[in-house]
């Protein structure tokens, strides 16, 4: 690959195997499977999206460098012509099946274990960017282009409950609209941010407790510990404290970020990863410092 084409490469995902010793990451480019937009590891299978479809990839083949999917599956769209990018995946746990959401505005419900799609949740009036279960409460939380995140009751498909972030005047941010880009769960909180401001929510009251002051859009946001880790427009790691304070911005070397992920499958290789605008994938074996960068 030459120095141009790494100019205009973005990293936009990444998901560890189950052993922790190994990272996939998820391109604009994708040699193997097309661009890459959503990735998501089970227990055997490195699970990919992008251009309309998912395919699945076993780790211990990926380990052994065949690069054959097991298998692809597209789901029902309304029209057989019809290719909505694939932004997001996520799997409950409950039901063993794979919950994905994109560019036609609806989500889709497949059964992984015969690979039929069984369900369409329909609601959002935009592309859907951004996916969480709540395993315990039966709930599928979902985030999108028009501002919206709906909670839905994965047993009947109905959709439960609709919050419009971006009419929270504390939250609202109209210089970048109203589109939500992240959106992750814990318990009885949601993180969730994009056009609005990052802002930490409580699902029993359905009300923002906190609201991050970071600068630009964010793109993903993680719970960790006792903190919030999130990446976004801006060249930094940033690191919040529940109560809405910025406790650090750590820098990297993609001039804007789109992913984070955790390593917390291994004692032995416990890492933080982090890519965006660039080739480079920066590693952090101390969340206070880049210890090095992968490039590819």
């Amino acid at each position: 690959m030459g120095p141009v084409e790494h100019l205009h490469m973005s990293v936009f995902s990444q998901s560890f195997s189950p052993c922790g010793r190994f990272l996939a990451a998820g391109n604009n480019y994708g040699e193997i499977a097309g661009p890459v937009f959503s990735l998501f590891s089970t227990d055997s299978h490195l699970l990919s999206a992008g251009n309309g479809e998912i395919s699945a990839w076993s780790w211990a083949e990926l380990i052994k460098r065949n690069t054959k999917a097991a298998w692809t599956r597209r789901p029902n769209y309304k029209s057989s012509l019809e290719i909505p990018e694939i932004n997001a995946m996520t799997v409950n746990p409950t039901e063993n099946s794979l919950v994905i959401g994109g560019g036609d505005n609806n989500i889709h419900i497949m059964d992984l274990e015969s690979g039929v799609f069984k369900s369409v949740l329909q609601g959002h009036t935009d592309y859907i960017h951004c996916l969480s279960v709540r395993e315990r409460e039966g709930e599928i939380l979902s985030g999108g282009e028009d501002g919206a995140v709906r909670i839905w009751d994965h047993r009947t498909g109905q959709s439960v409950h609709c919050i419009e972030v971006y009419k929270y005047e504390e939250c609202a941010r109209p210089q970048y609209g109203k589109w939500i880009s992240c959106l992750t769960t814990e318990s009885d909180w949601m993180l969730c941010g994009g056009g609005p401001s990052l802002s930490l929510w409580h699902l029993r009251s359905m009300s923002p407790t906190s609201i991050f002051p970071l600068s630009g859009c964010q793109r993903q946001a993680n719970f960790y510990q006792d903190m919030i880790l999130s990446v976004g427009e801006g060249q930094c790691v940033s690191h919040c404290l529940l109560g809405g304070e910025v406790k650090a911005q750590i820098p990297c070397t993609p001039h804007s970020l789109n992913t984070l992920a955790l390593n917390l499958n291994s004692t032995d290789n416990r890492v933080l990863t982090v890519g965006g605008s660039s080739h480079q994938i920066d590693v952090f074996t101390n969340l206070s410092y880049r210890t090095f960068s992968l490039s590819f």
